[in-house]
């Protein structure tokens, strides 16, 4: 159930190579742009694995009969770096339900981190297909937390966690304890810091979409 875009020659890889770039990272405006071409790609290939249905068509001419989605979709971001890539998705999946979690690290003076939830705003996910997006997988931990806050809002019926760069640790975490869940991925990187940034990843996806923001 894992899908990695990068192991099939595409456009997709220019896209992720100015993500990484230093010397076009300093330009907001296409590192955003960049996350919502990368987001069209995740959502043509997610939607071929959603349920379907013929439905009749009026034309001027007649009558046409065509294969339409029929899945109910709940498109999920962990804010705020997720937005971007979201709004890719949003753009092909444009009827689906949204679904926002605040997440951040909280850190501590010794080094180590605790992943924090301060907001949730969910609909019903009874019978959905929910798909969580967050640019970064590094250890998957706010993976886990989201997933788990979530259960209060119903069963899902397929899950699809969708981030542009993985670490190889976070891959074998979700793989672990999400094994039905498919997880698309334009990128698997083997290294992790010892505050677990992706390495050589692309940096603070959210600092470079938005701008600095102020530690702790």
């Amino acid at each position: 159930m894992i899908h990695n875009l990068s192991t099939k020659q595409s456009i997709a890889n220019t896209f992720l190579s100015q993500l990484r770039d230093v010397n076009v990272q300093n330009n907001r405006l296409v590192f955003r742009k960049n996350m919502e071409r990368i987001g069209h790609i995740f959502a043509y290939e997610i939607s071929k694995f959603l349920e379907y249905e013929v439905k009749e068509v009026e034309t001027p001419l007649g009558i046409a009969k065509m294969n339409l989605p029929s899945s109910k979709v709940v498109l999920c971001t962990i804010l705020r770096a997720g937005i971007p890539l979201h709004n890719g998705l949003l753009d092909f999946f444009d009827q689906a339900d949204n679904a926002f979690i605040a997440a951040y690290r909280k850190n501590h003076k010794d080094g180590s981190f605790e992943i924090s939830l301060e907001y949730i705003t969910c609909p019903e996910l009874t019978d959905s297909t929910l798909i969580i997006i967050d640019p970064m997988l590094a250890t998957g931990a706010s993976m886990q937390k989201t997933l788990d806050s979530l259960q209060e809002y119903g069963n899902y019926k397929e899950l699809h966690i969708v981030t542009i760069i993985a670490s190889s640790f976070g891959v074998k975490h979700i793989r672990r304890m999400y094994p039905k869940a498919h997880l698309w991925m334009l990128a698997e990187d083997d290294e992790l810091t010892a505050k677990s940034y992706i390495v050589p990843g692309l940096g603070d996806a959210g600092d470079l979409a938005y701008g600095i923001k102020l530690q702790e």
